[in-house]
């Protein structure tokens, strides 16, 4: 397996443990991500669905890693993440800098590896025209 689909498995795998906590540990998600407002058991249950998706995204792009829809929704997952913990952090003000940075290592460094990567797993068997 390459090296960016095993990453992917870890990122996937960190996310379980979120998936986890949205569903049956409200309060300890409240405190490792959005530490900084109330969240209700439908606020945490819509994430750990939310969570659950990204998961799969990552799971499935790491085995596939040569689909190139499956790859540019797994990349965008990433940059629509990073996209709503910054807005958190920055507008809503509802996350702390510390969560940010460990949301922000994750997703960014997901993002700068498969955009590095991106023709690198494509299949190059296409017929000439």
């Amino acid at each position: 397996m390459k090296a960016l689909g095993l990453w992917l498995m870890l990122v996937g795998s960190l996310r379980l443990a979120s998936v986890w906590f949205g569903f049956f540990d409200i309060w300890a998600l409240r405190l490792a991500v959005f530490s900084k407002t109330t969240m209700t058991e439908v606020h945490g249950r819509t994430f750990g669905v939310w969570t659950l998706l990204t998961c799969t995204l990552c799971f499935l792009c790491a085995f596939n890693l040569e689909n190139k829809p499956l790859y540019l929704a797994t990349f965008l997952s990433f940059i629509y993440a990073l996209g709503h913990f910054l807005t958190e952090y920055l507008l809503f003000e509802t996350m702390a800098i510390a969560n940010l940075t460990t949301v922000g290592f994750f997703a960014g460094t997901s993002i700068i590896w498969m955009a590095l990567k991106w023709n690198t797993h494509q299949t190059t068997n296409m017929k000439q025209s």
